[in-house]
C-alpha cells in the first residue's frame, strides 16, 4: 500500500496509451498531457490523464506502449472552453520513471475538507454508494475539488458527515464511462473521473 504523509499524493503505474501532446504554457514553461492505461485486479482498466512538465519528459521520450510509473498529485481545473468536461481531473506528475514492476498500480491518499453535503444513493445493482466532494489544499494557497465515492458500510457512515468535516482516505483514481441523455432525446457517451475510497475516515485536522 502506498502511504501518504501529505494531503495529496498519488502513484500510477501503467501503459502510455498515446504520445504526449502540448497541454498549456504557464510562466514560460510548457506542460504536456497524455493518457495512461492502468489495469485493475478485475481486468478492467482506467484511462487517466497525466500532466507533466516538459523537463520531466526530456530524458524519457514517451511512446504508446511504454510502461511508466508516475508520482504526483491529483489536481483539477475548470475547463472554460465549452468543449469536453467542465471539471478536468488529472495526475500532475512530480516524477516519471520506467515502471519498476510488471504489475499496474493505482494508489491515492488524500486529506481534505467536505465542501458539499454527502449524497447516499444506490446503483442499479442495489449497491450503496456515497458521493463526496473534497477540497484538498495545495501548498501555495489554492485548492483542488475532487469527487470521491465510498461504498457499503463506509458509504453509510460518510452520509452522516457535514460540510466542513475533515476526511482522510486511501483509494484509487478511476475513470467511468456513462451515457448522458440530451434535451433532444439523443444520448452521448461521456467519461467521469473520481477517487474510489478503499479506506475513509474523519480526521482531526489537515
Amino acid at each position: 500500500m502506498y502511504i501518504c504523509e501529505n494531503s495529496n499524493q498519488a502513484l500510477l503505474c501503467g501503459t502510455v496509451a498515446e504520445a504526449p501532446q502540448l497541454s498549456h504554457r504557464s510562466r514560460q514553461e510548457q506542460f504536456y498531457r497524455f493518457p495512461l492505461r492502468v489495469e485493475r485486479l478485475s481486468g478492467a482498466a482506467d484511462t487517466l490523464n497525466v500532466i507533466a512538465r516538459e523537463r520531466l519528459l526530456r530524458g524519457l521520450p514517451l511512446q504508446p506502449g511504454d510502461r511508466i510509473q508516475a508520482e504526483g498529485e491529483v489536481r483539477t481545473f475548470n475547463n472554460k472552453s465549452g468543449v469536453g468536461a467542465k471539471l478536468v481531473i488529472s495526475l500532475f506528475a512530480r516524477s516519471i520513471t520506467p515502471a519498476p514492476e510488471p504489475e499496474d498500480e493505482n494508489c491515492v491518499a488524500l486529506t481534505g475538507t467536505l465542501c458539499k453535503p454527502p449524497l447516499l444513493r444506490r446503483t442499479p445493482l442495489g449497491r450503496e454508494v456515497c458521493d463526496l466532494m473534497l477540497a484538498v489544499n495545495r501548498s501555495y494557497g489554492r485548492s483542488d475539488y475532487l469527487p470521491c465515492i465510498a461504498w457499503g458500510v463506509r458509504a453509510r457512515e460518510a452520509a452522516d458527515w457535514t460540510v466542513g468535516t475533515v476526511v482522510t482516505l486511501q483509494g484509487r483514481f478511476q475513470s467511468r464511462v456513462y451515457r448522458k441523455l440530451l434535451p433532444d432525446g439523443q444520448q452521448i457517451e461521456k467519461t467521469a473521473y473520481e477517487i474510489s475510497a478503499m479506506e475513509i475516515q474523519q480526521a482531526d485536522c489537515i
